[in-house]
């Protein structure tokens, strides 16, 4: 190991964690993943890699890297290295928020019709293919712009890049280098949510934590009603990490890069192939940002039909769009030096502090908006970034609940029907497209988000603002 390997739990969710270990320790976890603990380690002793490999309350096992995991490595150092596998497979899967002037006595007697409405509104489920008419040229130029293709062909306001990661638009992107086979497979998939952990909820604010930051992002009340859309790049951020994966191989061989698992086949970061990787994840990750938009104008449409108003009126503006499957290259202070580095965050998001140069105007003083998922049916949080999780965490934290139970293991424990009950015991209408795929997404599959959440507050990385509970929750 180059550097240590470190993560943050507190006592329920170590357990957790040096379970997988235990269990595990001969051979791999479901899937055929090593467990995370060692996924840190072998990250730890990758080429030019600083500070420390670092892994989220909310730490699994995933390919190559483990999901959770933040690693940055020195944009100077000429052995330093990408590698798909610390971004994943699902590029820029992230989650944007949705906020309305709607209170939950506006909303509980049209509870299932929002739903269906949503469900109606927004393709969902493996293979699902959009409503927003796209053809090759177009794919392109979005691949290119980003949001900036959103606001030109008016799926998007204005302001909602204001507040996006990014502003929308990774600028390195080059359409170029996205193969055939991946654009063929994002042409008929912009604006759809696709399955998995993906979603779209209607949620409504639970308790609020720090009421002016919560004002600042336009949440001034609880029962407020929000919206939050879950997805990435679909089928195009998949064939651009297996392609980019094939070419690394070679790299690695040419070059004479040794690694602990061939999952984290990886090049040089300033080598042709790396690259090419980094211009055709940056286009993927525009993927992602328009299509979490396509589905952002498909929600406002529906509520604008439902409640006979208008977006603009229902006061439907984009809170913040943050990506957790990402690599960026960042300005952070390495042993009291400034460093440029190429941050890989895998199923963690970026949490900058009040007064970052990277976030927008309206968050100056509050830190970056950082959104958390939770399972379904389970609650989900918004937290702002700290100095403390700059210095400690390259400005990182958690992304969601992260799976305690492997999706196999998941099927054989529960029935579609004993989640879809205990769903509607707890008064939250559901729409699935596959409810034998539930099981998967049940919450006891997960770890719990509240134990995620207080682990990095109290670990400083990043700050509670508001809790959000699920009313209305569309799936694949």
């Amino acid at each position: 190991m180059k550097v240590p390997g470190r993560f943050y739990v507190n006592e329920a969710l170590r357990e957790v964690v040096f379970d997988e270990l235990r269990e595990n320790s001969g051979g791999k976890v479901a899937g055929g993943f090593i467990p995370a603990v060692k996924q840190l380690a072998n990250v730890a002793a990758l080429p030019g890699i600083v500070g420390a490999s670092l892994g989220m309350p909310d730490i699994h096992s995933g390919y190559g890297f483990s999901i959770g995991n933040v690693a940055a490595f020195d944009m100077n150092d000429p052995n330093a290295i990408v590698s798909p596998g610390g971004v994943g497979f699902d590029i820029n899967c992230g989650v944007r928020l949705l906020r309305t002037n709607l209170d939950w006595d506006d909303v509980k007697d049209k509870q299932e019709e929002l739903s269906q409405a949503l469900f109606d509104h927004i393709p969902v489920g493996v293979g699902s293919k959009g409503i927003i008419p796209t053809q090759m040229k177009a794919l392109e130029e979005a691949l290119e712009m980003g949001l900036d293709w959103s606001i030109r062909e008016g799926y998007a306001w204005p302001e909602d890049k204001e507040h996006c990661e990014e502003a929308g638009r990774m600028l390195n992107a080059d359409p170029t280098k996205v193969s055939l086979r991946a654009k063929k497979r994002g042409v008929p998939q912009l604006g759809t949510l696709g399955a998995g952990n993906h979603y779209a909820e209607v949620q409504v604010v639970d308790e609020i934590y720090d009421k002016w930051a919560a004002k600042k992002m336009g949440i001034d009340r609880t029962g407020q009603v929000v919206v939050f859309i879950h997805s990435g790049s679909r089928g195009l951020g998949h064939q651009v990490a297996s392609d980019s994966l094939r070419d690394m191989e070679r790299a690695m061989a040419r070059d004479q890069i040794f690694i602990n698992d061939r999952q984290l086949a990886c090049a040089r970061i300033h080598s042709k192939e790396g690259q090419d990787y980094l211009s055709a994840m940056a286009a993927a990750a525009n993927f992602a940002w328009v299509n979490r938009q396509a589905m952002t104008f498909l929600c406002r449409q529906a509520f604008a039909k439902l409640f006979n108003s208008t977006p603009d009126d229902l006061d439907m503006h984009t809170v913040y769009d943050v990506s957790h499957n990402i690599a960026k290259i960042e300005e952070h202070m390495v042993d009291g030096k400034p460093k440029t580095l190429l941050v890989h965050r895998k199923g963690a998001t970026r949490a900058f502090p009040p007064h970052h140069p990277s976030i927008p105007v309206d968050y100056q003083f509050t830190g970056q908006p950082v959104l958390i998922g939770g399972t379904m049916g389970t609650c989900s949080y918004v937290l702002t970034g700290t100095e403390t999780g700059m210095r400690n965490t390259f400005g990182s934290t958690c992304h969601g609940a992260g799976r305690a139970m492997s999706r196999n293991k998941s099927r054989r424990a529960l029935t579609p029907e004993e989640v879809l009950d205990d769903l509607k015991k707890k008064g939250i209408s559901i729409r699935v497209a596959s409810p034998k795929l539930v099981m998967e997404e049940a919450p006891e599959s997960y770890k719990d988000v509240t134990e995620v959440v207080d682990t990095c507050h109290a670990a400083g990385i990043s700050k509670k603002t508001f809790k959000l509970r699920p009313i209305a929750v569309i799936k694949g």
